[in-house]
């Protein structure tokens, strides 16, 4: 028998000493020990569950910015395009369907459009405001 093994017998022994002073089987210290990780894994996902929906949270809202961003920038876009070529019924319209406010100015034969809107996220995220500004020549007027 190597010394190693000699070693783990008499840890074994000393361990189930202490166990009988005690008053309890190895058996029942074993499972005393297993039952203190009862309950861990809940632990664990109630510490991670806010996190996970906080960024689900502004995932979902990076997202609804960008469709809104993207959707003004069209609007804008073809607003201008429809401005500078004299129809304002057309553009007036075209940016309307976008929703938000817009401003349109007129310098040096361009025809600009500035679009912004309010984003209706229920959660109070920061956010950047969705804008947009499209130009075009003016050449209608």
């Amino acid at each position: 028998m190597g010394a190693a093994s000699r070693a783990r017998l008499r840890l074994r022994a000393v361990g189930a000493a202490s166990h009988s002073r005690l008053g309890e089987s190895a058996a029942t210290a074993a499972s005393r020990v297993r039952l203190g990780d009862r309950g861990a894994v809940a632990a664990e996902f109630a510490v991670t569950l806010p996190a996970v929906l906080i960024v689900l949270a502004l995932g979902v809202g990076v997202l609804g910015t960008a469709a809104t961003t993207l959707r003004l920038q069209h609007a804008a876009t073809e607003g201008a395009r429809l401005l500078g070529r004299g129809d304002d019924v057309g553009a007036s319209a075209a940016l309307a369907a976008a929703g938000g406010s817009m401003t349109v100015t007129h310098d040096d034969g361009l025809v600009c459009v500035s679009t912004s809107a309010t984003r209706s996220v229920p959660l109070a995220l920061p956010l950047p405001p969705a804008a947009a500004r499209a130009c075009a020549l003016d050449g209608g007027r």
